[in-house]
């Protein structure tokens, strides 16, 4: 029987663990008795703890007690993973089962516990898109992947935010008994087998500018103001105050982006928003964004979250009546 362990912590994040739980769990169901996953949770100290919405998880062994390999290894996230080192016991943990398992990984923000184990250097990697920038920031020698739901290298593989755990579930369900057991699993927790498009579709692409009152900023206020216009790295310069060669160098340097890049983040935004609440034709809102035409906005959104238009708006749409 195929064993899988997934690491908790107090604090913990638990749908990363509920999450993988239910998908080995209900595989179970379509495969035969010799195969059936053996799930158990394990953590620094036996024994109830709490997970970050409250929930009182019960961890089945301890990390000295679990010594040995197993066919899957995984640790979960936690909201405050990315901002402080794990318990050391874990990270022993890690580096140890690393190397005996035939697989290992992580769950959301778990990949910083990953990272904190040395397990990341070279490899490439994902998270939640909400902190796939600190990762990358804090373990430079990693390959993050801002977009990816899971990702697998070798032995490794992550996962990005909270219910992305039961993507790579079912990925991993796919690989040990065909893509059959898999979309079986799927149609019992009523989700997609294989998920559309990556995490950037839940992402915003602009956050706000450092300093409020720069140059920059005022360019960046005048564009989203103006969206449905058309834009020269001239204009701009003028906006800001500064020659054109000048504002280019200066806008990169405080945004790490093109002005280029900028404009076209600022249009997927403005017509993610439009799609979102209202009910507006899709030439209308490519017209109103800057995108000229539905064609146009199309590529876009295909090229940066793997999904058109149209797709965004069934997913996403909150408008009611």
């Amino acid at each position: 029987m195929p064993s899988v362990a997934i690491a908790i912590f107090p604090g913990v994040q638990a749908l990363d663990v509920a999450g993988p739980v239910d998908v080995f769990a209900e595989a179970n169901g379509f495969i035969d008795t010799a195969d059936h996953y053996q799930v158990m949770l394990v953590a620094a100290d036996a024994g109830a703890m709490r997970a970050s919405n409250g929930m009182s998880l019960n961890a089945d062994a301890t990390f000295d007690a679990t010594q040995r390999g197993f066919d899957l290894a995984l640790v979960a996230g936690g909201p405050a993973l990315p901002e402080r080192v794990p318990d050391e016991r874990l990270l022993e943990w890690l580096r140890g089962v690393s190397e005996r398992c035939g697989r290992f990984g992580s769950i959301c923000t778990g990949a910083f516990a990953l990272g904190h184990a040395g397990l990341l250097d070279e490899r490439n990697v994902t998270t939640h898109w909400q902190h796939a920038a600190q990762l990358a920031a804090q373990f430079p020698r990693a390959h993050v992947d801002f977009d990816r739901i899971y990702l697998r290298d070798e032995r490794l593989v992550t996962s990005a935010g909270v219910t992305a755990g039961i993507d790579l579930s079912l990925a991993l369900v796919a690989e040990d008994h065909g893509p059959h057991v898999a979309l079986a699993v799927a149609k019992r927790l009523v989700v997609f087998s294989q998920r559309q498009g990556g995490q950037s579709q839940f992402s915003p692409y602009l956050t706000a500018p450092a300093d409020e009152t720069s140059p920059v900023a005022k360019v960046q206020a005048h564009v989203m103001a103006h969206i449905s216009g058309n834009f020269t790295v001239k204009q701009l310069a003028d906006v800001a105050g500064m020659s054109a060669r000048n504002f280019a160098r200066v806008f990169v340097q405080e945004t790490d982006v093109t002005p280029h890049e900028f404009i076209e983040r600022a249009r997927m935004d403005a017509a993610r928003k439009l799609l979102e609440s209202t009910r507006l034709a899709l030439k209308t809102i490519a017209y109103d964004c800057g995108f000229g035409t539905a064609d146009r906005m199309r590529i876009v959104f295909t090229k940066r979250i793997g999904a058109t238009p149209k797709q965004y708006r069934e997913r996403f749409q909150n408008v009611s009546g």
